[in-house]
């Protein structure tokens, strides 16, 4: 007879049958959920080290109006109907403050673990939201990458196959996952989980989940000739005649993975109360899945609508508060689990915008702004320095720091790796993690 954990192992986690289970279901959820130890390797996982929240402005954040350099008679003499007054900002300094829709972050900044950095961009900007988002995901300023910045990282810096090293909570896979190995996975809500392949695969595979997934009527079963393959005949790495097996099997694995996170996520009971926006949905899950111990290093999410063309005044306050307030909860959450020294929150946004506001009383396409890194673990303070709002390019600020700077100090000084084969290069790091 066999014991309750053997029995659960056999039958949910590796039963002989023609549904397979994926390694990482085996080694994630039988370590968290049965509480196996006998694994015959045991890397550095989220479960013992730091964890690295990326948290997108998706959009295009004004930068200006959130990093206010308010003593600027240049920016008051742009913005006459945005401009924000001292009352309306909370200082970190004497010529800069904080928008003052964010007082969490106010009061981080001022116990020294809120880092702003000054002036981010890259050479040779682009004012397409397309173009530009994609070079901030690849850490590539030429765009021409087939992989992400932090695909690479898992490639280089994470050894076995585990895609639960990253988890997006996004609708669809971040272009920064974009791996040749292992491009992490996609949660895009608590009840929709997916495994996407990067490349060329990923649509065909989608389709086939998709139809997978939808009910049967009377034509029978799919048939896998009918989707269409990528040059090669191959996806995921099967060739031929295996195709219909593999999407399957990946199928059949996301669904099983969705209930083994969901159960993982439902165990963690918080006493923090979060607001009800998505950026604040999203945190709550996160924080229930580093509760749950997931091995995960990289959680992604998303905070959209930035893109502030149109009455901008009212717009971005309440953006920067819907943020504000469920870093707030997120961070008050990891402190009862005592989680929060582990985990560091990095924001990035692909462009600022541009310094004069226009005839609809909100602001274009820009180029530099601010990013934020926040937690118990960052050295506070304001990094690099603000740009000058007369000496303009293009009617655009310049940048100071080139953002793969930010980066290379994040995967040395926080996920411990080297960061020139992730970034392809060298750049300048900058002091942000205490």
């Amino acid at each position: 007879m066999k014991t309750r954990r053997e029995f659960l192992r056999s039958t949910v986690l590796g039963a002989s049958t023609a549904w397979t289970v994926p390694m990482f279901v085996e080694r994630t959820f039988a370590d968290l959920h049965l509480g196996a130890r006998d694994l015959a390797v045991q890397p550095t996982t989220g479960k013992d080290d730091t964890i690295l929240i990326v948290l997108q402005l998706a959009g295009g954040n004004d930068g200006i109006n959130t990093v206010v350099p308010f003593t600027d008679d240049a920016y008051h003499k742009a913005r006459p109907r945005l401009a924000k007054k001292e009352k309306d900002i909370i200082r970190l300094g004497d010529h800069v403050g904080l928008n003052a829709s964010m007082p969490f972050l106010g009061s981080l900044f001022k116990d020294g673990n809120l880092g702003v950095v000054q002036g981010v961009g890259y050479p040779n900007p682009n004012r397409s939201h397309f173009v530009s988002t994609s070079i901030w995901e690849t850490g590539d300023t030429s765009n021409r990458s087939s992989t992400g910045w932090l695909g690479r990282y898992f490639d280089n810096a994470c050894p076995g196959a585990d895609p639960t090293v990253g988890i997006s909570l996004n609708k669809t896979q971040p272009e920064s996952f974009g791996a040749m190995k292992n491009p992490g996975v996609c949660l895009s809500s608590p009840e929709l989980y997916r495994w996407i392949h990067g490349g060329g695969q990923k649509a065909a595979a989608e389709e086939f989940f998709a139809s997978l997934n939808a009910p049967e009527d009377d034509e029978g079963p799919v048939d896998g000739a009918s989707i269409d393959m990528p040059a090669g005949g191959r996806i995921g790495g099967i060739q031929g005649e295996d195709n219909l097996a593999f999407l399957e099997r990946v199928a059949m694995d996301a669904r099983l993975s969705s209930a083994k996170i969901l159960e993982l996520a439902a165990k963690h009971r918080t006493r923090v109360s979060y607001d009800g926006t998505p950026i604040a949905r999203s945190l709550n899950m996160v924080s229930r899945l580093i509760a749950g111990g997931m091995p995960t290093r990289v959680y992604y999410v998303s905070h959209g609508g930035f893109d502030t063309h149109n009455q901008q005044v009212n717009s971005h306050d309440r953006l920067l508060g819907q943020l504000d307030g469920a870093l707030k909860s997120f961070f008050a959450d990891l402190k009862q689990q005592g989680n929060d020294q582990r985990v560091a929150v990095m924001t990035f946004s692909e462009f600022g915008r541009r310094v004069a506001e226009n005839a609809s009383a909100g602001t274009d396409h820009g180029r530099a702004s601010c990013m934020f890194l926040a937690g118990p673990s960052v050295k506070g303070g304001l990094h690099g320095r603000y740009p000058s709002l007369t000496d303009l390019d293009a009617g655009d600020l310049k940048h100071h720091v080139d953002f793969r700077g930010v980066y290379a100090s994040v995967l040395e000084d926080w996920l411990k790796t080297s960061s020139k084969p992730v970034l392809r290069g060298e750049f300048a790091k900058m002091p942000l993690i205490g």
